[in-house]
């Protein structure tokens, strides 16, 4: 079993922390199941927020699915001006078979913009 990364982002509609959840959670949830992974699989997550995200870290939308044993940690994107606003990223730290040709990077919505280069 090799260690893998694999990125991810979305872009919100509006800085809630209920919409962050919905989001967070459709996010995590498809980079799990895109790549073949559970819960158990995870070592890992960071989460980053463009500034002007204030509502709730996204980390709380990972607890709220279960993933209750990783540990997860949350910081703040660099303000460059120009940047898509309202995003969060992560960059999850996973147990795979996969090599790493084949893991598949999320980017969801707009944020798919982001990476034209990995986005699945």
């Amino acid at each position: 079993m090799a260690v893998r990364a694999v990125r991810g982002a979305v872009q919100l509609e509006r800085d809630e922390a209920g919409h962050m959840h919905e989001q967070v959670e459709e996010l995590l949830t498809a980079v799990l199941e895109r790549n073949g992974l559970t819960a158990d699989d995870l070592i890992s997550i960071w989460f980053t927020a463009t500034p002007d995200l204030h509502s709730d870290f996204p980390a709380a939308a990972a607890r709220r699915i279960g993933i209750v044993d990783v540990p997860l940690i949350c910081a703040q994107e660099l303000d460059v001006p120009g940047a898509m606003p309202r995003v969060v990223r992560l960059l999850a730290h996973v147990e795979s078979d996969l090599p790493k040709s084949r893991i598949a990077h999320v980017y969801l919505g707009a944020a798919a913009a982001l990476r034209k280069d990995i986005a699945q």
